[in-house]
């Protein structure tokens, strides 16, 4: 390798040091690190009732809620058809504060999440908390990957088909966010061709698509969306009511310029369908914690807004909660607050704080270190050890002159390399979790690392295959003349020259790995089992901040730069051998004696 490339890897090496260097030591912290989105606002932030709510906006009839509850001393909890006795798993996201989301300490928490922790202390059970996606999380339920699904889910007919539900324990508002200066003022202003934002899978995404009857612009978390609001890629974004107003801040060059009210009137915790002694239990647990005053103290402390007009959480028995005057507190707060108008940012200034915020990404680096980095290695090095033996059993499969060996490994590439990775992890952590929950604790992390390496196998077989098949076929004729067999001749031969010919490629396939590991998110994973990705979205979700992603991002090119100049490096030797020095004049002598002249 010559100096040049020498110094570029030493570069890419130091990197690391020196970027800690610069985001610890930039000041002038901005306001986004300082204020953690994922920490109960209390009542400082509360709300009256939104005054400009869509006219003709309808609640829906309640069909659902139950008329009494069992008593909390009559619950069985051992007969509740839990994963785990004595514990209860619980699904749920991690960037959709104040509802749920992980804070600065690596906790699940959250006004939806926090209302469980004491259902669970009324059961005594223990509540463990899994992040996962919203677009997998309620097929998780259904497939007993979890027993609770927590995550603000409005209660659509629809999706009863799927999952049972409990009890409302909140209801919901929609509101329409656009920029400022924009000529929609309301739903109705919603023309077709209009780019409306919605995470996907949502109940907004539902809206969007069956009531206003326009195709919607899906996102997979609430942050990116409002980045998309923010930069001018959509125009309009209808967002949970909780979320917009705890995301939209002065400055943003944003509105809510109207709410409307969610249909079936509440949102729930999903079960299983067939679960009804759980789905019981919670709601006697959550009788319980409105009677004595739990659920009041929560709904205050994480979000203080007006009840709507009718409606309360829990049973039909269940008493009010005795909530404060949130109008009153509301306009009080309004009253004594500064009028004064903030400029909206420039599009570099918006661009600047959205993306590199130094704070920020002084706050990333030990969190993306310590928990991020270790859990990206581990993934990616179990699944690159067991896909690259597979992967050599399939190519050698590949070649192999018997069809009984060659056809099940060509449909077995065909399969996993046509497939998307998101699909095989789910099938493999969702399908065969559940019969295997006795071996991996129902924890899907290993399952995860399995469906890394089932797919990377597809990719790294082929890889072999392509690199054997190019060596010489005069190699093996010679191999089978000096007296070899064809097994022999393989495998001392022609497969160490294929493998030497493919290694580049074969690192390449390890950094797809090292990316990939971050869809293991979807099958649900415990706070200290986050990889790369995973960590920089909580801390996103927490500041309302881009600056963690990217942050993630740097880390991942301080992996992933140093390994492709690696394989290159080595590449370049196997291929030219080390470089010859000038012979001494001694041993020039030595070589060229006896030769004649």
């Amino acid at each position: 390798m010559s100096h040049s490339r020498t110094r570029v890897l030493v570069a890419m090496l130091a990197m690391a040091p020196v970027l800690l260097v610069a985001a610890c030591g930039s000041g002038g912290g901005n306001s986004s690190a300082s204020h953690d989105l994922c920490s109960p606002p209390g009542l400082a932030s509360a709300s009256a009732a939104p005054t400009n709510l869509a006219s003709g906006a309808d609640a829906g009839a309640d069909h659902y809620t139950t008329a009494t509850t069992e008593p909390l001393d009559q619950i069985d909890v051992t007969k509740l058809g839990l994963l785990t006795p004595g514990v209860l798993s619980v699904g749920t996201l991690s960037d959709a504060p104040p509802s749920i989301c992980v804070n600065s300490k690596g906790t699940f928490t959250g006004f939806d999440n926090e209302l469980l922790k004491a259902i669970g202390a009324k059961l005594r059970l223990r509540v463990q908390f899994s992040g996962t996606e919203f677009s997998g999380l309620l097929a998780a339920v259904a497939t007993g990957r979890f027993d609770v699904g927590s995550s603000s889910i409005d209660t659509t007919d629809v999706r009863r088909r799927l999952v049972g539900f409990t009890n409302g324990y909140d209801f919901g508002y929609y509101s329409l966010v656009v920029p400022n200066g924009s000529a929609v003022h309301g739903f109705s202003d919603l023309k077709p061709g209009a780019r409306i934002g919605v995470v996907q899978g949502s109940v907004q995404d539902e809206y969007v698509t069956s009531t206003l009857h326009m195709d919607p612009v899906k996102f997979p978390d609430y942050d990116t969306t409002y980045a998309s609001l923010k930069s001018g890629q959509i125009d309009a974004w209808v967002a949970p009511s909780a979320q917009a107003t705890g995301t939209v801040k002065p400055g943003d060059g944003t509105s809510i310029v109207q709410n409307t009210y969610s249909p079936n009137n509440f949102t729930a915790w999903a079960v299983r369908k067939d679960n009804q002694p759980l789905i019981d239990a919670l709601n006697a647990g959550l009788d319980a914690i409105i009677a004595d005053g739990t659920y009041a103290k929560l709904y205050s402390n994480w979000e203080p807004r007006v009840l709507p007009p009718g409606w309360k959480p829990g049973s039909k028995a269940a008493p009010a909660p005795q909530l404060p005057d949130f109008a009153a507190i509301a306009a009080q707060h309004k009253s004594g607050a500064t009028t004064a108008q903030v400029a909206p940012k420039s599009t570099l200034a918006q661009l600047r704080a959205t993306f590199f915020d130094w704070s920020l990404y002084r706050k990333a680096f030990p969190d993306l270190f310590e928990t991020g980095l270790p859990n990206t290695l581990i993934l990616a090095l179990v699944s690159g050890v067991i896909g690259t033996i597979l992967g050599m059993l399939l190519a050698v499969a590949g070649i192999s002159r018997t069809r009984w060996l060659r056809w099940p490994a060509r449909v077995y590439t065909d399969i996993f390399r046509g497939l998307p990775a998101v699909v095989i992890i789910l099938l493999i952590g969702l399908g065969i979790g559940p019969v295997v929950k006795s071996l991996t604790g129902n924890n899907p992390y290993w399952l995860g690392a399995v469906a890394l390496a089932l797919l990377a196998a597809a990719y790294i077989g082929e890889i072999f295959r392509s690199g054997i098949q190019s060596v010489d076929a005069g190699q093996l004729e010679a191999a089978r003349a000096i007296g070899f067999g064809y097994r022999q001749s393989m495998s001392l031969v022609v497969i160490p020259q294929g493998v030497r010919r493919v290694l580049p490629a074969l690192m390449n396939q390890f950094i797809s790995l090292i990316k990939d590991s971050s869809l293991i998110y979807f099958l649900g994973l415990l706070s200290t089992q986050r990889e790369l990705f995973a960590v920089g979205r909580d801390l996103n979700a927490q500041s309302g901040n881009l600056s963690p992603l990217v942050a993630a991002g740097l880390v991942y090119l301080l992996l992933t730069v140093p390994l492709t100049h690696l394989v290159n490096y080595i590449d370049r030797r196997l291929r030219t051998g080390r470089t010859e020095s000038a012979a001494e004049p001694i041993e020039q002598a030595t070589v060229t004696e006896g030769r004649g002249a």
